[in-house]
């Protein structure tokens, strides 16, 4: 944090006032297959506030990704070099398909082509940043219904939840948070400490953790409990 002095009104004195440091720009990458598009939008973000267009296949990842689809090829072909960003599809009708592979690839906001000015990719982005999702409503019912097939066909019958919690990993998570210990959250749940220990490892080992700490850590900031 800066600071800077400001002249006060009442006798002249002079008053230090905290400035607050801009925050760092949000590194964008932009991909098209259509090398006219991608030059359009990129004359578009280039040298706007609060953005930094970026090589995506340069050294500095990019924290949001800006995508066209096209119809004639397979959105994957361009996401894949987008993995940990955020996404932005540009696209007329997104089929079923590609809508779920745009959101296997990170998919955060839809914005639709003829809505595509240049002023709203920026909220888009920056909404993507923040972690703000938009999608149009015709798309938004698709997808929860899809939900809910996953959950009713792939999910459910392996005892796992879309938080991608089983039940009990979630409840021995939630009473991990309140403090308990192995032998506390048997008794609570009516199982046998080995049972805790191995819903713990395996909970671990899943989803690549330390501990127990990092495991509650990583719940709360996921908002898995």
């Amino acid at each position: 944090m800066s600071s800077r002095i400001a002249w006060a009104g009442e006798g002249g004195r002079p008053q230090l006032h905290a400035v607050s440091a801009p925050r760092p720009a949000v590194k964008v990458a932009v991909l098209a297959t259509d090398r006219f598009v991608r030059t359009g939008i990129l004359a578009e973000l280039r040298d706007k506030p609060g953005v930094q267009v970026i090589d995506p296949r340069g050294e500095v990842r990019p924290e949001v990704v800006v995508a066209v689809a096209d119809p004639a090829r397979d959105l994957r072909e361009q996401l894949s070099i987008a993995a940990g960003a955020k996404l932005v599809l540009v696209a007329d009708q997104a089929g079923t398909a590609e809508l779920w592979s745009a959101v296997e690839h990170g998919l955060a906001v839809l914005v639709p082509r003829a809505e595509a000015t240049t002023a709203r990719l920026l909220q888009a982005i920056a909404d993507a940043h923040a972690g703000r999702g938009d999608l149009p409503p015709e798309q938004l019912g698709p997808l929860l219904r899809g939900l809910s097939r996953l959950h009713q066909d792939v999910l459910a019958p392996r005892e796992l939840t879309l938080s991608g919690l089983s039940r009990r990993e979630a409840e021995v998570l939630r009473l991990l948070a309140d403090g308990m210990d192995t032998a506390e959250i048997a008794a609570e749940m009516t199982y046998s400490e080995r049972t805790v220990k191995n819903i713990l490892h395996n909970l671990l080992s899943r989803l690549g953790l330390r501990n127990r700490t990092h495991a509650v850590a990583y719940a709360l900031r996921e908002g898995m409990i």
